[in-house]
């Protein structure tokens, strides 16, 4: 996308701060300019946009001009998308020059005075860039939805990734844990948001209304979910919680069961469903204090409650079974791919104890190629201070749960007096904190 050669944004920003000195509308003629500007073809008003946004503007212009960036952002392929990502990511990058002439600044003198200019050298242009763009009306959420495009844009082009640390790192001040909101989801909750948590279940879709209205009552569910101020109505992330007297083995009782009567006092708090609704928030973490938020809620309404647990999918077991050249997970992986165990309960039994040692396996020492779990849901929860606990098989015969880890679930229990100090051996030596069911499996 090459530099544009065109005046026609001056002669909006022109347009709106003539406006405001004269405390008039706009002459004709600055109308016609603008109309003009607005009839350029996308990818030119947004990269005029951005040459516009980086250089000395009022505020209010400054503001108007975002607002047009992003609307023309807006209008373009997946292709524009793209070469405006590149464009990012090569003409509003860091000064080479100023960064060789601040850090030889600090180097003679190495003091605070000087560390200042050199930190403000190394951070790319485009960071301020996105925080101007930041100042139109509804911008953080539309900022967002552009970091989604750009994480399916680098999967055909990686060397894209130095944008993507910077949509992260901002992202990381902007959506602080500190500014979340959690709310009780209820009947009573406004339409418009239980009409995108129904959109955004993505680990047990719900099949309508009804669907929905099982998993928010007040008798034996909770659901939660957390907001933004400045995404509105959206939610970022929710948990679906069962109160049970037991710790589950299968979906199905939880999604199936009919709604009860009265309360019991329950003991066990279940989280069955957590989804990250925005694809823009990749790696942003809430997670750590949304458990512990979700439990002290819990706690504060229910004492009853001693333990706290997740029945959690597993979907990267199937992916790794196949790609793992181990004889017994060859033979497993055909096994269960042919699916002859699901209406031949002797054959399930006989495959249990095999599934059940790979499964520990699986969740203790696949790591990916930075030496993190390679299950991401175990990532998560690991991450967030829980104890992988017990293995499931089978615990989920749906559809896609049978494709991504042929039925396989696991329960992570979350001990609040062991949180903290199982999420940083996780985080210093990558320590797996495994219960008793599991560790027994491994012992085998």
């Amino acid at each position: 996308m090459p530099r544009p050669k065109l005046t026609f944004l001056n002669d909006l920003v022109q347009a709106i701060t003539g406006s405001d000195r004269r405390g008039r509308e706009a002459h004709p003629a600055d109308e016609t300019a603008m109309r003009k500007a607005l009839a350029r073809p996308a990818p030119e008003r947004l990269a005029a946009a951005c040459d516009v946004l980086m250089d000395r503007i009022g505020d209010a212009a400054r503001v108007a001009v975002a607002e047009q960036a992003l609307a023309a952002y807006d209008e373009l392929d997946a292709d524009q998308r793209r070469n405006f990502f590149m464009l990012l990511r090569d003409r509003f990058g860091a000064d080479p020059d100023a960064i060789r002439k601040n850090f030889a600044a600090y180097d003679a003198d190495p003091s605070a005075r000087t560390l200042v200019p050199l930190f403000e050298a190394t951070e790319p242009r485009r960071q301020t860039l996105l925080r101007r763009l930041n100042t139109a009306p509804g911008a953080t959420l539309r900022l967002v939805h552009m970091r989604a495009d750009l994480l399916a844009a680098m999967r055909k082009d990686p060397e894209l990734a130095p944008l993507d640390a910077d949509f992260a790192h901002l992202f990381g001040s902007w959506f602080n844990r500190g500014f979340l909101r959690i709310d009780r989801i209820d009947w009573s909750t406004p339409a418009a948001v239980l009409e995108k948590i129904m959109a955004y279940e993505s680990v047990h879709p719900m099949k309508g209304w009804q669907d929905l209205r099982r998993r928010l009552d007040p008798v034996d569910r909770r659901f939660y979910a957390f907001f933004h101020p400045a995404t509105g109505d959206e939610p970022l992330i929710f948990i679906e919680v069962a109160l049970m007297n037991e710790i589950p083995s299968e979906i199905a009782p939880i999604l199936t069961a009919p709604a009860k009567g009265e309360a019991e006092e329950a003991d066990t708090a279940v989280f069955y469903s957590i989804n990250n609704t925005l694809a823009g928030l990749k790696g942003v973490s809430f997670g750590n204090f949304l458990i512990k938020q979700v439990v002290s809620e819990l706690v504060a309404e229910l004492p009853t409650l001693k333990t706290f647990v997740t029945l959690s999918p597993a979907p990267g077991f199937a992916a790794w079974l196949d790609g793992n050249e181990d004889p017994r997970s060859v033979e497993l992986a055909a096994e269960l791919a042919s699916g002859t165990w699901r209406d031949d309960p002797q054959e399930a039994a006989r495959l249990k104890p095999i599934v059940e040692a790979l499964a520990a396996t699986y969740f203790t020492t696949a790591r990916t190629r930075t030496g993190t779990p390679r299950d991401p849901v175990a990532r998560f929860h690991l991450g967030n201070g829980a104890a992988a606990w017990r293995i499931n098989w089978p615990a989920d015969l749906s559809e896609a749960a049978l494709e991504r880890a042929h039925g396989l679930m696991i329960n992570y229990l979350y001990e609040p007096a062991a949180i903290e100090a199982q999420h940083e051996a996780f985080v210093r030596d990558g320590t797996i904190a495994t219960g008793a069911p599991l560790a027994a499996i491994l012992s085998r």
